[in-house]
């Protein structure tokens, strides 16, 4: 080093000085191949380790809002900590304020997937480390993405005008969320339906249609449709499911016509196949054709149960399918692709591509128009490379496997809802579908609400509640892929004792 000394002016010709001696350039600041892979290797040793003995965790975080302080210091560390000192510090600060989400015991919410040919795609996804927003950005990033979502496209049984490799406008992305792409699909409706009324009307401005659109959602439909028409400035009506908690064509007619006869526009409808309160079902058969009637987008939620339909035997539940306009579901949720993976297919994803069309010379490319720049039909510009985990998964599973593991999910419920059945102090509360069982103890509200208070309290498993037409329940939702049959009895087991000690009291 000459120790020379540099004055550099900034932009507001200010002057100030860099001392040379202090800077050694010679010195790594990065880690180096070598350190990499010793520490590599000792986090996917520590990580088969947690996942192969998750069970003998306690399932809930037995931790106090703000118990994570204390145990770190106040500031990043001058100078750098050994990564053995990382790995240790895990068990100490982290996993005490884990909820174990994979464990067998874990029967909250719904499940997020989890598998290791997914965690080492993520790996793979982390090093390679592109922002695929357009084609050129990383050629395979968006290739991948295209033929994986046509092969997903295929095991459900989507039809062809939905798949990239059909020949038509249809094709697949992948969202960060269900929500997401409630409200990508919300924000396609709302500019083909401007662009429609502006034919008609000439003379009326974007903001005195956007005042009189109207979408349409089940009573039973997910929080995010609602948040859907906020984050997008429309309103959103709540159409009346039935006694099976579904939605039907002839209820959603009637508050389409009840809306037009006040001079409203109806312009989307989201129907929800396995909602998140009860896992219940919308006619798609009966409301497709009456939005494709009044010109409404029809969207299908399908986040959790749409894993299924890679099941031949549950795809009566999406009877209908061919008249929508939009469809996802979460391979992220039940079908072993970690988060976050939601699939998307859009019959013609121009009104999404024009509505989010802003197009600068630095993100233009000479292949415009030969592949998408799938830029254009997300909410971010940034995008990971999520298209290996999908191929890792499909590749490394087979569909038979996918199809093994949500079979076995699906008949653990029938044999909870069957322990639950033998208890006369226990009701199921609607249908068993899918891999979820709603349960409560019969009489007041109150008695389940305590009950679920003191399953949750003892820590050995988990569970969340809901309520439908004021009637409160709980949930058990197969969550883990290490679930056994044995695990169903433990947790009736865990349910029962609670239900013992609380009736007593």
């Amino acid at each position: 080093m000459s120790g020379k000394k540099e004055t550099v002016t900034n932009n507001k010709n200010s002057k100030f000085t860099i001392n040379e001696d202090k800077l050694d350039t010679n010195v790594s600041i990065d880690m180096e191949a070598p350190e990499f892979r010793d520490f590599a290797k000792s986090m996917v040793d520590y990580i088969a380790e947690y996942l192969e003995n998750i069970r003998d965790r306690r399932v809930l975080a037995n931790v106090k809002p703000g118990y994570l302080r204390p145990l770190i210091p106040d500031s990043a560390p001058e100078k750098p900590d050994n990564w053995q000192d990382v790995m240790s510090d895990i068990e100490r600060v982290i996993m005490p304020g884990v909820t174990h989400w994979h464990s067998p015991k874990f029967h909250a919410y719904f499940p997020t997937a989890n598998s290791y040919p997914a965690i080492v795609a993520d790996m793979l996804s982390g090093a390679i480390a592109c922002i695929g927003f357009s084609w050129i950005a990383s050629p395979a990033c968006t290739e991948l993405e295209v033929v994986m979502l046509d092969w997903l496209g295929k095991m459900i049984g989507l039809p062809k005008e939905f798949l990239a490799c059909s020949g038509g406008k249809g094709g697949g992305v992948i969202q960060g969320t269900a929500s997401e792409a409630t409200l990508v699909g919300l924000l396609g409706a709302k500019a083909k339906k401007i662009q429609e009324v502006k034919k008609e009307h000439p003379d009326w401005t974007d903001d005195m249609i956007v005042s009189k659109l109207v979408g349409y959602n089940s009573s039973q439909a997910h929080s995010s449709v609602e948040r859907a028409g906020l984050l997008g400035g429309v309103k959103m009506h709540s159409v009346p499911s039935d006694d099976k908690n579904s939605m039907r064509g002839e209820a959603l007619e009637a508050a389409i016509k009840k809306d037009l006869e006040a001079g409203l526009i109806p312009f989307y409808a989201v129907v929800t196949l396995g909602t998140t309160n009860s896992c219940a079902f919308d006619r798609l058969d009966e409301c497709g054709p009456v939005g494709n009637k009044y010109n409404v987008w029809i969207h299908v939620d399908a986040a959790y149960a749409g894993s299924a339909f890679i099941c031949p035997e549950y795809r009566h539940l999406m009877k209908g399918i061919e008249t929508a306009d939009s469809f996802n579901f979460n391979p992220h949720k039940w079908m072993l692709v970690n988060f976050d993976c939601s699939a998307m297919w859009l019959k013609d994803p121009t009104w999404l591509v024009d509505a989010f069309n802003v197009d600068p010379l630095y993100l233009r490319h000479d292949m415009q128009g030969s592949a998408p720049d799938y830029r254009h039909w997300q909410i971010p510009l940034g995008r990971r490379f999520r298209a290996l985990k999908l191929w890792f998964v499909l590749r490394l599973y087979g569909v038979e496997n996918l199809q093994a593991h949500i079979r076995r999910h699906c008949k653990f419920a029938q044999e909870f809802a069957a322990l639950c059945r033998a208890d006369d102090r226990f009701e199921i509360v609607g249908d068993v579908n899918m891999g979820l069982v709603c349960f409560r103890l019969k009489g007041a509200n109150e008695l389940s609400e305590n009950l679920l208070k003191l399953i949750n309290g003892r820590g050995n498993i988990h569970m969340v509640p809901s309520k439908i037409r004021d009637v409160y329940f709980i949930r058990m939702a197969l969550c883990s892929r290490f679930t056994k049959s044995e695990d169903m009895v433990y947790s009736w087991n865990e349910v029962s004792a609670a239900a013992d000690e609380m009736l007593k009291k």
